[in-house]
């Protein structure tokens, strides 16, 4: 599903050249759900980054679903992407102009068959307790509420693989709990693989493989 080979990631815009990320390996299966800890500077979301496509390693290969990362041009990783990944990032970055609907719907919403997108929609803002706030805008929901609508809008195209930067981070005990279990049940009843970075090592026992990541490295802890 996803390997890693020996990748590098170097940022050159200071005096000192950065190694985010150093020489890592790293195989993820269909279904699996990882998740790797790090303080904040570690590499964490380059890493994610580089497995999402969003930016090329200096050296090194990275593969998802036997594709070779660097063997496509910009047209082709789009397509990968909205094929195949689905991100959550650190902030929802909700349309403050839309409502929960149709930001979950936004993936698709140039799509043909518009019907069906809508109704996966409702479906997936179901499936993430909000159905009471379907058609509330960002404005009108908690920080919860709205990291809720980011998971059923990475959820939208079915993606075989989805890529969580710190998806709890600002979030309460209570509420971090649910969107972890919610991450559970979608792995073990849709087979969705989950890669999962976050600081907190109290979130480890979440993940069925655990690795940590310290100045651009990764060690595999379980």
């Amino acid at each position: 599903m996803i390997s890693l080979r020996e990748v590098t990631k170097v940022y050159k815009g200071g005096e000192i050249p950065v190694r985010a990320v150093d020489g890592v390996n790293l195989d993820v299966k269909t279904g699996d759900m990882v998740m790797i800890v790090g303080r904040s500077g570690s590499g964490k979301t380059t890493l994610l980054s580089l497995i999402g496509g969003l930016t090329q390693p200096t050296s090194g290969s990275v593969s998802v679903d036997g594709v070779e990362l660097r063997n496509l041009n910009d047209k082709k990783l789009s397509i990968l992407r909205n094929k195949n990944i689905g991100f959550i990032f650190q902030f929802p970055s909700m349309i403050p102009t839309l409502n929960s609907i149709d930001n979950v719907r936004l993936p698709m919403i140039f799509g043909e068959e518009r019907k069906q997108n809508h109704e996966r929609a409702r479906n997936l803002i179901e499936k993430v307790g909000l159905s009471d706030q379907m058609m509330f805008y960002p404005s009108q929901l908690s920080g919860g509420e709205q990291r809720r609508v980011a998971i059923a809008r990475a959820l939208m195209n079915s993606p075989m693989i989805i890529l969580a930067d710190e998806p709890t981070g600002d979030l309460d005990e209570h509420t971090e709990a649910e969107i972890l279990q919610l991450f559970t049940e979608i792995n073990k009843n849709e087979g969705t693989t989950f890669l999962i970075v976050t600081h907190s090592a109290e979130l480890s026992h979440y993940g069925q493989q655990l690795y940590k990541m310290s100045k651009g490295m990764l060690t595999q802890i379980r």
